[in-house]
């Protein structure tokens, strides 16, 4: 498999067509952005430790019969995964209440929420991704509502599996966002499952475990992220096969 031209770059990942055309990689890099982009910084270990975490997720939810779009890992930055063509939506699960839903409708953070809420968002940064709804998506023509109706009901499927195995962890899964796209007439899962795109509180003290730190100035932001992985059982020192 020989890497190619970058065909995407990101806010802390870049993306590479391989000589296969349905295979891409995913790099992994070291930045840290918060806030559409505002606030921005280098992490040490941070590529490594979010490639090896979504490895690990990716492969649990596949197992579980999540489709996926990874393939594998090919160095402690990199993974090969599908190429997909995306949606321009993120699909978020709120197992408890804590960031915007609590800014825009004025609850408490912490709630539990039952049963969980589901959310739509646009991918558009220069917009601040704003929320949609399935009429939107209809009415715009960003993706066919039956893609988003499965990508939805794999969301769901994917809270039940992820909420269990965090929870014996020790640890909450507050909320997440997930993103989908299209691989040969099929809704896979793609982007990435890391701390970066969700909350996780520990269960005991509800200390936060994840990007927030990052964002609210908290610090060990890495020594979180890697604390979640060693209780889910990953080693991060370990070499790539």
């Amino acid at each position: 498999m020989e890497k190619r031209e970058e065909l995407y770059s990101g806010k802390a990942k870049s993306v590479y067509s391989t000589d296969n055309p349905d295979l891409m990689v995913m790099l992994f890099r070291d930045d840290t952005s918060a806030f559409d982009g505002k606030k921005v910084e280098q992490l040490n270990r941070k590529g490594m430790v979010n490639n090896k975490f979504n490895a690990f997720v990716m492969q649990k939810l596949a197992a579980a019969g999540i489709p996926t779009h990874f393939e594998a890992l090919l160095s402690d930055t990199e993974s090969l995964v599908k190429r997909l063509d995306m949606m321009p939506i993120e699909c978020v699960v709120r197992n408890l209440s804590a960031g915007s839903i609590c800014r825009r409708l004025g609850v408490e953070e912490g709630l539990e929420l039952n049963p969980p809420t589901f959310e739509m968002f646009l991918k558009n940064d220069a917009l601040g991704d704003p929320m949609i709804n399935e009429s939107h998506i209809v009415s715009f023509g960003w993706a066919d509502i039956k893609y988003i109706e499965k990508a939805k009901d794999l969301t769901f499927r994917a809270n039940a599996i992820l909420k269990k195995m965090f929870a014996d962890a020790g640890i909450l899964l507050v909320d997440y966002k997930l993103e989908f796209g299209l691989y040969k007439g099929e809704v896979v899962l793609g982007d990435e499952f890391s701390p970066d795109g969700c909350r996780l509180w520990d269960k005991e003290t509800r200390a936060k475990m994840d990007k927030d730190r990052f964002r609210q100035g908290l610090g060990g932001v890495i020594e979180a992220y890697e604390e979640v992985g060693r209780r889910l059982g990953i080693d991060f020192d370990a070499p790539v096969k």
